[in-house]
């Protein structure tokens, strides 16, 4: 039995356990880094450049939801969301 607890451990649903915390830690990493003013010139000076159009579209797309259509593929249970 007590395997069987470990491994339900790891079992993942809809949400991301690992992938929370790994990117909890990295912002704590960035942060403690103390670097936070210059990332933030850094993006304003990107911007105010030429990729500014390119940064945008990439922006753009992120925001239409779901660029790679995963949401319309059927779950392992033959559902569609």
């Amino acid at each position: 039995m007590m395997d069987k607890a470990r491994k339900d451990r790891r079992v993942e649903g809809e949400g991301s356990y690992s992938g929370t915390r790994a990117y909890n830690e990295a912002t704590a990493r960035f942060l403690k880094k103390g670097k936070v003013d210059e990332a933030a010139r850094d993006a304003k000076r990107a911007l105010d450049s030429k990729e500014a159009a390119e940064l945008k579209a990439a922006e753009d797309k992120g925001r239409t939801g779901d660029p790679r259509k995963m949401e319309q593929t059927p779950s392992r249970h033959g559902r569609r969301k």
